[in-house]
């Protein structure tokens, strides 16, 4: 299915976001708040994956998109970061047999050649074992960047063209990361900060943008219907005035 940018066409505005990003952010915090080491607060953290997919299944989310690992998070420490690829691989054993019988596909985004062979294996596995699901499109975004996504899209598109000189956006949009799904009606970021830290720089341009302190572990489903209930309270007007919508809905 081929999605329109929201800068060249207006989409549909629907009741519940049919795509939502999601920051993660706050793991380490929340685990170094209660004294403990920040891997504890990583592992905390899968659960609240898990909770937030099952709700977003339930309320009609087509399309569920989080920032496991971006491709900055390479300078943490090198033993923080062997705990995330261990988690990742554990999840991966844990939860994809669980998407599965739940009818739900997942797609791993980024660039994946960092990873060790285990891992990409793994990777590829679960996508291919929901690759035929229809309830909801889980992407994990893991060693993702947004500038990376633009980067890689044009050398795509460059390829694709060769002599080309003059290029549009449509010419670019099939080969970034996510092509596959619409651009996010909705954005959170757990943690308190404000940014959106290179991630879907392209697919954000006409994103609603929702900030809350709430560490990611304990993002809970009442956030989840807030963010929600934020959303559905905004104008989407994506470039129109406000009398446009309204001779639109009378």
């Amino acid at each position: 299915m081929k999605y329109s940018s929201s800068t060249t066409a207006v989409p549909d505005a629907p009741a519940v976001p049919r795509h939502v990003a999601i920051i993660m952010d706050g793991n380490g915090r929340w685990a170094t708040k209660r004294f403990l080491p920040r891997v504890a607060g990583h592992v905390k953290g899968v659960e609240a994956v898990r909770t937030v997919v099952e709700a977003c299944a339930r309320r009609g989310v087509e399309y569920l998109t989080v920032f496991a690992f971006s491709s900055e998070n390479w300078r943490r420490p090198e033993e923080e970061v062997s705990l995330l690829m261990r988690l990742f691989v554990t999840a991966l054993e844990r939860e994809v047999s669980k998407l599965h019988a739940n009818n739900i596909r997942l797609k791993v985004v980024g660039d994946l050649s960092r990873f060790d062979a285990k891992l990409q294996g793994m990777i590829a596995s679960a996508e291919r074992k929901t690759a035929a699901n229809t309830r909801m499109t889980v992407t994990v975004c893991a060693n993702y960047g947004g500038r990376w996504d633009i980067m890689q899209a044009v050398g795509k598109m460059v390829a694709t063209h060769p002599g080309a000189t003059d290029f549009t956006e449509e010419q670019l949009a099939p080969h970034l990361a996510m092509a596959y799904a619409p651009e996010p009606d909705l954005f959170i970021r757990t943690g308190g900060e404000q940014r959106i830290s290179n991630f879907l720089l392209w697919q954000l341009a006409y994103t609603e943008l929702f900030f809350t302190d709430a560490y990611w572990p304990d993002f809970s489903i009442d956030h989840l219907d807030a963010a929600i209930a934020s959303y559905q309270n905004r104008e989407r007007r994506f470039g129109r005035t406000g009398a446009q919508l309204a001779e639109k809905t009378s």
